[in-house]
């Protein structure tokens, strides 16, 4: 397990500053930013730490090694010599993924039937949908092996069984609060907080909770790894007390039977509170100012555009009337809508893949 290779952080394009930043304050590192993620050097016990601790990741991945190969026969040759043995287990299914570019094997199809057919005969494992998943890359006649030792998208907690309405995940979520510059020290306040998904990922911040605490994970089931190796890691109390309170609001009476049950589950009800309110009457809290996180609706899947300007238009007038002290994070796929809330903005980052939609991160300093 000392071996050291790269692992990559896969997270949503647009927010792979902030996931290096989040990765350095753990201990990753040296970190590379690369398109759609980050990567860094390590060995088995950063890939156990990185799906248990980050926040923001959406995916580990394990580069494993590879080699060069210009025609099938020699693919098939150099799959069935690969050390499979080394990371795989025989008794464990596995699922390979391919992929080609500006290479002479052209046919990823073709490529992933060798890898898998030398992987079942050189080592015995089957392969199955539910497989650990490797992912082979075929790019300039170079063949990459990677191994995704998440399995479930990371987003995927364990702890949020009711949703509402176009959830944003948890992984998203962590992100942009960081990306805000909450760090756990302040209260944060989510007006149309759907099932809850900011104020509970802000308490669980707070309190030091292991995101990965309540899942399994696919490396959990490589060669490589132990039960006594996971012994300690899955650590399932808070490292703190927060010292805040976290808000969250719905118009929705459903919404908020969803968000307090889900704060139940991730052990934050200390700390998380949840009322059924429009915006206008949102109140607020006692105690000094926080950040004001929301990903209203913005007419691409919940709601037509025109009335949201007018819903967008109430919160910004509540905001500015109300929360003085405040700072506002606001995602929407709509500058039109962010600018109907009469905020001031600063200038906005990159566009962020949300499932098939791009939003942006508004931000604004204290109002």
């Amino acid at each position: 397990m000392d071996k050291s290779f790269e692992i990559f952080l896969a997270c949503a394009p647009g927010l792979e500053p902030v996931l290096v930043a989040e990765a350095k304050s753990l201990g990753f590192g040296p970190l590379k930013p690369e398109q759609g993620g980050v990567s860094f050097q390590g060995g088995w016990p950063e890939v156990a730490r990185a799906n248990l601790e980050l926040r923001g990741a959406a995916r580990v991945l394990a580069r494993i090694g590879g080699f060069p190969a210009v025609h099938l026969a020699q693919l098939d040759k150099r799959a069935r010599k690969f050390p499979w043995g080394d990371i795989l287990r025989p008794d464990v299914p596995v699922k390979v993924e391919a992929l080609s570019r500006k290479s002479k094997i052209y046919h990823a199809g073709a490529a992933k039937q060798r890898i898998e057919r030398a992987i079942t005969e050189e080592l015995g494992a089957p392969i199955a949908e539910d497989g650990v998943r490797i992912l082979a890359r075929i790019e300039d006649n170079i063949v990459s092996f990677s191994v995704d030792t998440s399995g479930q998208p990371l987003h995927r907690r364990g702890l949020k069984q009711a949703v509402s309405k176009a959830p944003m995940r948890e992984t998203l979520a962590s992100l942009f609060l960081r990306a805000c510059g909450y760090d756990g020290s302040e209260p944060v306040l989510d007006p149309m907080c759907g099932s809850g998904t900011f104020p509970i990922e802000a308490a669980e911040i707070a309190a030091g909770l292991l995101p990965g605490r309540a899942r399994a994970f696919d490396f959990e089931r490589l060669a490589v790894f132990a039960p006594a190796d996971l012994k300690g890691l899955k650590r399932q109390e808070p490292l703190r007390a927060p010292t805040s309170l976290y808000y969250g609001s719905d118009r929705d009476a459903g919404a908020i039977r969803f968000a307090t049950e889900n704060a139940a589950r991730a052990g934050v009800t200390d700390w998380a509170r949840f009322d059924c309110r429009p915006v206008s009457e949102l109140e607020r809290p006692d105690g000094p100012p926080g950040l004001v996180m929301v990903n209203p609706p913005y007419g691409a899947r919940i709601g037509e555009k025109g009335p949201l300007h007018a819903l967008h238009a109430s919160l910004g007038a509540v905001l500015k009337e109300r929360f003085a002290g405040w700072r506002v994070g606001i995602i929407t796929t709509e500058p039109g809508l962010a600018k109907a809330t009469g905020l001031r903005f600063l200038p906005t980052g990159a566009p962020v893949a949300h499932g098939s939609l791009k939003v942006k991160l508004y931000r604004t300093d204290p109002l």
